[in-house]
């Protein structure tokens, strides 16, 4: 056996302890209850496309708040009539839904996209979280004290509605609604498959999210926010490790029940691959892992490809 070999032996059988708190079931029924029940106050409208095959709108939402949820919805022009799939993507962390043409590998597939911004980072949308306490750099310290208050539970809740708003638009096959993103967008794919009926499936490219009181310790990405921030504050480790176990794949992957597909680098230092092995590995449903042996924090080659023959 080479190191190689070794290596992801030892991977697929790690299985840290889970860190669940007490209350995580209750914490999540009274969270989708409350999104069940807030108004989409949404609005759809046409726009401009620098592609004639790509019949273009922009989408506003509300979310877990009143802040506006901005977002493209995309339907390939030359899709033959009938109800469409649709995959619902999440970016990367400090990214955005960037810009239609940007998703036509989608809408060649003959996939709606419904694209959307995560809050407060790069794209168009702001953020209306309340905030009590300093923050350190980024976005994932705010709220951290307390999962009610928290960022990630705010940002959850905005990605399972709109999950619900592609659901409810009327060229859309609610039957075949996708999942997908890659890093923090992956985690938010995650979450969603665990957290909603809609999903049919869930692409999670080198997820975040997973194995959240490991990487606070060894992630060089964003978890480095939430280890300053206890640098800072480290009479809060507690409570800030409490937080995170809510939004941790790690306790809720066993909620997952349909297929799933997951990519991982073995070089990957921000989603390192021990977090991202704890959480596939607890995995009950159908699902597939795709490793790069050689890869840091990204996919490489003909992985598109992959995730299209995955979906089809």
């Amino acid at each position: 056996m080479n190191s190689i070999e070794k290596r992801l032996a030892d991977l697929h059988q790690y299985r840290p302890d889970a860190t669940a708190p007490d209350d995580l079931d209750a914490f999540w029924e009274c969270t989708l209850r409350d999104a069940e029940q807030r108004p989409m106050n949404d609005r759809r409208e046409r726009t401009d496309s620098l592609s004639p095959y790509i019949e273009a709108y922009k989408v506003t939402y509300e979310g877990f708040d009143d802040t506006p949820i901005h977002g493209w919805y995309l339907l390939p022009s030359f899709a033959q009539r009938g109800k469409l799939p649709c995959v619902v993507l999440f970016h990367g962390y400090l990214g955005s839904k960037s810009y239609p043409e940007k998703h036509a590998n989608w809408l060649l597939l003959g996939y709606a996209v419904f694209a959307v911004d995560v809050r407060g980072q790069g794209g168009e949308t702001g953020n209306r979280l309340p905030q009590s306490f300093g923050m350190t750099k980024g976005w994932i310290t705010q709220g951290l004290l307390d999962p009610e208050t928290s960022y990630y539970r705010a940002i959850t809740v905005d990605a399972l509605k709109a999950v619900q708003w592609a659901a409810a638009q009327p060229e859309i096959d609610a039957g075949r609604i996708v999942v997908a993103g890659a890093s923090q967008g992956g985690g938010l794919a995650l979450l969603t498959a665990a957290l909603s009926d809609i999903p049919s499936k869930a692409v999670a490219d080198i997820p975040n999210m997973c194995h959240m009181d490991f990487g606070i310790l060894n992630s060089t990405g964003s978890l480095t926010e939430a280890a300053e921030f206890v640098s800072r504050h480290p009479e809060h480790l507690e409570r800030v490790l409490r937080t995170l176990s809510y939004f941790d794949m790690l306790n809720l992957a066993e909620r997952i029940r349909k297929p799933v597909f997951v990519s991982v680098g073995l070089k990957d230092t921000i989603c390192l691959p021990e977090t991202i092995f704890a959480v596939y590995n607890r995995i009950a449903s159908p699902k597939q892992l795709q490793v790069y042996p050689f890869n840091g924090h990204y996919t490489s080659g003909d992985h598109f490809r992959k995730i299209a023959s995955f979906l089809a």
